[in-house]
């Protein structure tokens, strides 16, 4: 039977009567095609059937580590698990049918879930206003560092040079470049805090704010803030926080309180939603009263208790983001915060520590420290006597079952040239008692075919589809023969 064509194609309307089939709608526009445009014949797609697809996809899902898979100890990236019901809760039809262009009126749900989740934001960290722009926390960095920016020039002020510790994520010195600025180091004492003594001298009245995250990415609260604080704002400079680390802080204590003028939210970390690979990021910047006119445009703000949509700011930095920035996980992030509550935020916290130094004490027989005190949410371990690289031992924990930990210097993480065979492990509250146990053992396991099998770790890892290159097979080969 020949097909009908698209035109004369037609379905039954609930009514009785007839209407035209969507394809229709959608094709016949294609019809009114200059000459040569409007397609002729089949795309020439593949043809699949559905097992092949969904066989595929359900291989390609288990080709790599995830939080859903196993622990997931990634120091300074927090890989926290992701409620499966903020998932369901992000996809309802009224946040996730919402068009860029839809006047305002139309959208008063979302306005309101957005006003609510800036003041929970604001709340927690003690800022006073928020945007919802940046889509991750590095562009947060930089929406915060460009009101930094335009704040000084409303003051008619040059200042040029922004101060990060040299324990500092190694986006900050990038944001601040980015946003026009010259990027001066401060170092750290041996005991890894930063060297206040060091920071007095470089701060002047070319300073335009030191970038901090508190606890530092060594793990450790920088117990000197206040007077870090007064330093800073004694010569005219503000404060910027790097929200990254709230995770050890999060309703135990307000960076706003601490000092900070401006932050920015990982709300793909903190707030629990899909981080790195799993999805989209999202990174609020919340700054305090006297910025909060140049926050990007539109804000959102209440109008006789109604949210809505603020584009009138002259004083504005402008658009970060096309439209209200990554909707979904907004609302996964404001999911989280509405399950958790005030004491559930604060017990996330306090299980984060908790864990880190229950991993930090079960190790520091064989992986030793760096520093001699306790940790926040992440603990920073050494080689200790292990004779291998500390490269390949992480590798080889990923045939295990446990996704390898951060290493600090030698490129991987913004470090001090002089931790270079430290780990940084932060296994988060997400983790029971039972799954931190495991990853412990395998830890230790690995340390133990240090000594007995190097040649395990040194060629890990072996159960993924891409496999270590090792330059000069035949010579390790005969060195493994020789072993005893």
């Amino acid at each position: 039977m020949k097909p009908q064509s698209v035109e004369s194609r037609s379905r039954p309307g609930i009514s009785g009567g007839h209407v035209h089939d969507a394809v229709h709608d959608a094709v016949s526009p294609a019809l009114s095609l200059p000459t040569g445009m409007a397609r002729t014949g089949p795309i020439g797609l593949p043809e699949l059937s559905e097992v092949d697809v969904v066989r595929h996809f359900t291989a390609a899902s288990g080709a790599s580590h995830g939080v859903d898979v196993g622990p997931y100890p990634l120091g300074s990236c927090t890989m926290k698990y992701n409620p499966k019901r903020n998932d369901r809760l992000a996809v309802l039809d009224g946040f996730r049918h919402v068009h860029p262009l839809q006047p305002g009126d139309s959208t008063p749900g979302l306005w309101e879930m957005m006003a609510e989740l800036q003041e929970a934001l604001a709340e927690i960290t003690g800022m006073d206003a928020v945007t919802l722009q940046p889509a991750a926390g590095a562009h947060g960095e930089l929406t915060g560092l460009f009101v930094i920016r335009r704040h000084f020039e409303r003051r008619g002020e040059r200042r040029t040079t922004i101060l990060t510790p040299d324990s500092a994520h190694g986006t900050n010195p990038a944001s601040a470049a980015m946003a026009g600025f010259r990027c001066r180091m401060v170092p750290t004492r041996p005991d890894g805090l930063l060297d206040v003594a060091a920071l007095a001298k470089l701060v002047d009245d070319d300073v335009a704010a030191m970038m901090l995250t508190n606890p530092s990415t060594f793990g450790l609260f920088e117990e000197q803030i206040l007077e870090i604080s007064d330093l800073v704002h004694g010569r005219g400079g503000l404060l910027y926080y790097d929200g990254a680390n709230l995770n050890a802080l999060m309703g135990l204590v307000r960076p706003g309180d601490m000092g900070f003028d401006v932050m920015q939210v990982n709300l793909h970390k903190t707030f629990s939603a899909p981080h790195g690979g799993g999805g989209p990021g999202a990174g609020p910047c919340g700054v305090k009263a006297f910025l909060e006119p140049y926050l990007p445009r539109p804000v959102i703000r209440r109008v006789n208790g109604r949210a809505v949509a603020d584009d009138d700011r002259p004083e504005s930095i402008g658009k970060v983001k096309a439209h209200a920035g990554h909707v979904e996980v907004l609302v996964k992030a404001l999911a989280y915060v509405l399950t958790c509550g005030p004491a559930g935020l604060r017990r996330a916290s306090e299980d984060a520590v908790l864990n880190a130094n229950y991993v930090r004490a079960r190790l520091e027989d064989l992986l030793p420290p760096i520093f001699a005190k306790r940790c926040m949410h992440e603990c920073l371990l050494g080689g200790g006597s292990l004779t291998i690289s500390p490269f390949d031992f992480v590798k080889r924990l990923i045939d295990l079952g446990v996704h390898p930990p951060s290493l600090v210097g030698a490129g991987c993480v913004h470090m001090p040239d002089r931790y270079t065979a430290g780990m940084l492990v932060e296994p988060t509250e997400s983790e029971s008692l039972a799954s931190l146990d495991f990853m412990i053992e395998q830890f230790r396991r690995v340390a133990k075919e240090a000594a007995t099998a190097p040649y395990m770790i040194e060629t890990a890892p072996h159960t993924t589809r891409v496999a270590k290159v090792i330059k000069d097979e035949e010579a390790y080969l005969m060195r493994v023969e020789a072993t005893p």
